[in-house]
């Protein structure tokens, strides 16, 4: 429970850096569904990044095994939630009228609980 609860936060973390480059984006860029899903990558971007960091030294303690392996299996795993972020965004923006941060908390929160955490603990840094 203490590495879930951890994951959690090191998630928090990236994705409130991701949260605000997406809405940076969409802010100089325009709301078109089009740029929410391009947002929603540079966002996932930066938020990967954050994330692969904290959960690489804090989360599952494996600063120092495999580096090369642990980096080509998280980008495989953050390049399908990066899709399923990116299509997440994009239908809802496009068939809904839900706020675009506010999607954006709902896509996340899914993905990341439901494909990253699991992906992340039992593909990445096992």
């Amino acid at each position: 429970m203490l590495t879930f609860l951890k994951a959690q936060t090191a998630s928090i973390i990236a994705s409130l850096v991701d949260y605000l480059i997406t809405n940076a984006v969409v802010l100089v860029a325009g709301a078109s569904p089009s740029m929410v899903a391009l947002a929603s990558v540079e966002g996932a971007a930066c938020g990967g990044v954050v994330n692969f960091i904290i959960n690489r030294t804090w989360v599952f303690n494996e600063a120092q095994s495999r580096t090369r392996v642990q980096i080509t299996r998280y980008v495989l795993v953050w390049t399908g939630s990066v899709l399923l972020n990116a299509s997440g965004m994009y239908l809802i923006t496009y068939f809904t009228t839900i706020n675009v941060a506010i999607s954006k908390i709902l896509v996340s929160v899914s993905v990341g609980v439901f494909y990253n955490y699991f992906l992340q603990k039992r593909f990445v840094f096992k």
